[in-house]
């Protein structure tokens, strides 16, 4: 009997040690299991079920500045995602409502580095985390766009959108125009074309309807124009198109006139470019007013004239012409052509119609033996509809 017990009491002992080995969740090398368990991955470490990417990726080089940063999860939610600088400040973003991704929502800067730290939970309920840093672009060079007209601004309409690339001359033209919204209160048609290396304008079909507002966004910010150049920040504006003036002179005619809304509203006799000289013609085209000064002085080396003084002066081409006063011409205006191309008026003349002028409005010339001139900043109305199209590289 004694012996008997003995070897029951064994048998309980080897019985409850392979009930406490059996309950025991360690490995067989001694090694955790992540976050506590193994699954039933034969007792190695299961990884968190929840995969966490992000855009620029961990480790990327030359980043673009132009697209939010964004940092998705697979299989879980986000609950916190910090992007900070090389200074520590955390980038702005926020969380997607359905927890699935995040999205910076302030611009980077360039030659930066941004650091991750980003967790999750995923469906199996264990956590998950993404840590590391990119980089972005380094420019070899950045240069300033600029943008006209100005904010707030009150213009004709023949008035174009122009924007400039100061010291740069864009190699893809086609991402400088994608990066161009042109937005109005009114429908109206209309295209960029590039009137120079480093100049875009954008013009409607017709005149501007008047009374349109305009908002435009130049997001060029990030833009590579090609060669590491880059723009230093976007630029936008707000402006309006006043009422609808145009000018009209027939040169033979001896009369400049005015019509406001399509009707005419004022006629002043006048005194064009000389008629037998074609390089002192008035030249034909349609110009805008380009700037107002209620007194301007002129200098002419070639034709023998230096600080004349003029009043009431409107410039509509940068070819040197102007709608000014010259009383001194007065018995030659409304009978002979007889300036160096300047539309000279009577000095009551050209108080009036300056006091109703506006930058942006046209003035159509025809009449002339001289075409337009080549050299004017402004041209915009020079080119036909489908010529002006044919300017864009969009495609």
């Amino acid at each position: 009997m004694i012996e008997r017990r003995t070897v029951f009491k064994a048998v309980l002992a080897t019985g409850a040690a392979a009930l406490a080995a059996a309950c025991s969740g360690g490995s067989n090398d001694g090694t955790a299991s992540p976050q506590g368990g193994s699954g039933d991955n034969g007792g190695k470490p299961v990884a968190p079920v929840a995969k966490l990417t992000a855009t620029p990726a961990v480790g990327a080089k030359d980043a673009s500045v132009r697209e939010p940063v964004v940092v998705k999860v697979a299989e879980g939610k986000l609950t916190e995602v910090k992007l900070t600088n090389e200074g520590g400040d955390e980038i702005k973003g926020e969380i997607a409502k359905d927890g699935l991704s995040w999205t910076s929502s302030e611009p980077l800067g360039y030659g930066k580095t941004y650091n991750y730290a980003a967790k999750a939970t995923g469906t199996d309920q264990r956590p998950a985390e993404l840590k590391g840093s990119f980089a972005t672009i380094s420019p070899a060079k950045t240069v300033r766009a600029t943008l006209n007209p100005g904010d707030n601004a009150e213009v004709g309409v023949a008035m174009p959108i122009s924007v400039k690339f100061n010291g740069a001359a864009p190699k893809d033209r086609a991402a400088v125009e994608k990066a161009l919204k042109v937005k109005t209160s009114k429908d109206v048609e209309g295209s960029w074309a590039w009137m120079s290396a480093n100049q875009v304008d954008w013009r409607p079909k017709e005149y501007w309807p008047a009374n349109t507002s305009v908002e435009v966004e130049a997001n060029l910010y990030g833009v590579d124009l090609g060669g590491g150049v880059f723009v230093k920040s976007d630029v936008s504006t707000k402006f309006k198109i006043g009422r609808n003036q145009v000018v009209k002179i027939n040169t033979p005619d001896h009369v400049m006139k005015v019509y406001r809304g399509g009707a005419e509203s004022a006629s002043y006799p006048c005194s064009n470019g000389l008629d037998s000289v074609v390089d002192r013609n008035t030249p034909n085209g349609t110009f805008i007013i380009m700037s107002k000064e209620p007194h301007a002085v002129f200098d002419n080396a070639r034709y023998g004239y230096t600080n004349v003084n003029k009043k009431w002066a409107c410039r509509f081409s940068n070819h040197g012409e102007f709608i000014h006063e010259n009383q001194d011409n007065a018995a030659a205006i409304g009978k002979t052509n007889n300036s160096h191309g300047c539309v000279n008026l009577l000095e009551a003349d050209a108080k009036a119609y300056f006091d109703t002028a506006m930058i942006g409005d046209p003035v159509e010339v025809t009449g002339s033996k001289l075409g337009s001139p080549t050299n004017s900043d402004v041209k915009d109305w020079f080119y036909d509809w489908s010529t002006w199209k044919s300017l864009s590289a969009a495609k």
